[in-house]
């Protein structure tokens, strides 16, 4: 068997198992004696708004490649989970689906407890839009009291270009801010939230001519790699961190960010200010 059939298969199997799961009373379907659970194929298509025949090759295996729209129109018709929708966008296009962004400011209390836990690390939770959601006390000590301002302005987009104690503290503003506006750009992209970040654009580009000229260059960063942050705050002093940025799982729109110091010196220079 060819590796495209084999895959093929995969595919139709996998639609002919998410379909005998659904219940076609919860969908509106006659409550009629029928001789395998599920839905059947034509429902499935009805509600996929897609043809019945093509739908029935795709789980016989020989429908093809479907297209990235007949897929999604089949994890809705299926009530796919998200894990269920990436799985069924591998089989059947070999990639993952483009990311559907589904805004929850909520951060549950095992994800703070790993934030606390890595005190003197100052770390946080962000957005995909940057909106700062959690912290630990050597994040409120060392970037900013996130606590004390109302959640619009917890925004890390806008505290950098809009927030006049940002730039004392960063060792070169420009270039740190150019890192963000490429970054921010990347990651509002992957989560699929474009259309979410254009009110925060439009009045940053309104509000900072700086923001809008690196807005227009149009650069997106992935990580800082090897380098060294240095941050100078009003009481240490300047101050080295390895700065790390992480997925947070079953999350698509949630970042955990870390500033590991680089020193145990600077570690411990932190503790002492937060005792």
């Amino acid at each position: 068997m060819s590796e495209t059939l084999a895959v093929e298969n995969m595919l139709g199997s996998y639609l002919r198992d998410r379909r005998t799961r659904l219940d076609p009373v919860a969908l509106g379907f006659s409550p009629e004696r029928r001789r395998t659970p599920g839905l059947r194929r034509e429902e499935v298509a009805q509600r996929a708004n897609i043809s019945p025949t093509w739908y029935i090759c795709l789980e016989q295996g020989r429908g093809g490649a479907p297209s990235s729209d007949v897929l999604d129109r089949l994890s809705r018709a299926l009530l796919l989970t998200d894990a269920e929708r990436e799985h069924l966008f591998l089989l059947g296009l070999g990639r993952l689906p483009k990311a559907l962004y589904q805004k929850n400011n909520s951060v549950t209390p095992r994800l703070q407890h790993v934030l606390d836990a890595l005190d003197p690390s100052p770390a946080l939770i962000r957005t995909a839009v940057w909106d700062v959601l959690a912290w630990n006390r050597a994040a409120t000590v060392m970037l900013a009291d996130y606590g004390s301002l109302p959640p619009k302005q917890r925004n890390l987009l806008r505290m950098m270009f809009l927030n006049p104690h940002a730039r004392p503290i960063q060792n070169d503003w420009e270039s740190v801010a150019r890192f963000v506006v490429g970054a921010f750009k990347l990651d509002a992209e992957r989560a699929g939230a474009a259309a979410e970040v254009e009110p925060l654009v439009d009045e940053l580009c309104q509000l900072s001519p700086e923001f809008s000229t690196m807005w227009r260059d149009n650069e997106v960063r992935g990580t800082y790699g090897d380098a060294i942050k240095h941050i100078h705050h009003p009481v240490l002093g300047s101050l080295a961190f390895e700065f790390s940025a992480f997925s947070v799982d079953g999350r698509t729109d949630l970042s955990m960010v870390v500033y590991n110091p680089a020193t145990p010196e600077d570690a411990e220079r932190i503790r002492s200010l937060m005792a």
